[in-house]
């Protein structure tokens, strides 16, 4: 199963090259088909959050998603700093109005 606890990006902001090393460890699981529903979700995952490396590499649709995402989250940081109680406020009503927009009939 993968340990990614969340979506980030990363930036070499130095003149110098740098050496990054990615490891995906597979944890020993004691059935045969949760070890294939791992790799399944796994390999679904890998995919979706895709980082080009060289001109011509394909971007995950998670990417993609992130980027835009992550403005909401910025000025979501800023309410929070000015208003806190503006900031629960308007973050619960996102999220009641996503509920309602996945799971009207």
């Amino acid at each position: 199963m993968l340990d990614e606890t969340y979506l980030h990006d990363a930036a070499n902001r130095t003149a110098h090259d740098r050496n990054i090393l990615f490891c995906d460890v597979e944890r020993p699981v004691k059935y045969r088909w949760a070890q294939a529903v791992s790799r399944v979700a796994g390999g679904f995952i890998l995919r979706a959050s895709a980082a080009p490396n060289e001109i011509g590499d394909r971007t995950g649709g998670l990417n993609h998603a992130f980027r835009h995402l992550y403005v909401l989250r910025r000025f979501g940081k800023r309410l929070k700093a000015w208003n806190r109680t503006a900031y629960y406020v308007f973050k619960w009503r996102l999220f009641g109005a996503l509920a309602f927009v996945l799971f009207r009939r």
